[in-house]
């Protein structure tokens, strides 16, 4: 899965750094892993009890002062990081979310979804909403300007949690702008076994077709 967002990202010419962000237990086989470029962060926690969970995990990185791409572990798609990025360069000061219609009401009480205005700006964020105001979920792939990755810290302070990275969209679209992006293609949300088993299954087709078209491509070059 990593492996597979870390292929993604590459894509991107402006990122100039990847940080990975594991506890105390994972981090060894993180840091046997990691390829160069990748910085492994261990934030030292060992259990539910203490972990710092995403936003403070953002914080604890401590990268402010930089745009920051930010995607969970936790999310296998096949969009065009480049285009999302170029999508949230045009907007000028302003944070990014890649957004996917799931397409059904029913199942988008699943999910952190989203409303938008007619030019695409975020004026909604619901966490598993009984009542979907629309089918446009958020796939925990966001861009943050850097004057809102500084206002990190003031939502953790404010006594917001620290978990669920929407939850910081849903607090930071009040204050200053947010905008979602509609994602062509696939996603999946690794939220149990099964969807897991599926992702797995899903990854190694997508691959597969990644190395034939590649085949392909040198053979017809």
């Amino acid at each position: 899965m990593v492996d597979w967002i870390l292929d993604r990202i590459r894509e991107v010419d402006d990122v100039d750094e990847v940080h990975v962000v594991t506890n105390a237990k994972f981090a060894p086989a993180f840091h046997a892993w990691a390829p160069a470029g990748v910085v492994v962060h261990d934030d030292g926690t060992t259990s539910e009890d203490d972990r710092r969970g995403a936003i403070g995990d953002i914080a604890f990185v401590d990268l402010v002062g930089d745009d920051l791409l930010v995607i969970a572990g936790d999310n296998l798609f096949d969009f065009s990081l480049r285009d999302f990025v170029a999508f949230w360069r045009a907007k000028g000061r302003a944070s990014a979310v890649a957004l996917y219609d799931v397409g059904d009401r029913e199942l988008a009480r699943k999910y952190g979804i989203v409303e938008l205005e007619e030019d695409d700006r975020v004026v909604g964020f619901l966490e598993k909403p009984g009542e979907p105001p629309s089918t446009l979920a958020a796939t925990a792939t966001y861009v943050f300007h850097r004057d809102h990755v500084a206002l990190v810290r003031r939502y953790l302070e404010e006594g917001s949690s620290p978990d669920q990275p929407g939850r910081f969209v849903a607090w930071l679209h009040a204050r200053e702008p947010v905008y979602g992006y509609r994602v062509a293609g696939e996603w999946l949300d690794i939220g149990d076994r099964a969807q897991l088993r599926e992702a797995d299954e899903r990854a190694r087709t997508w691959q597969s077709r990644r190395i034939l078209g590649t085949k392909e491509g040198g053979a017809a070059g």
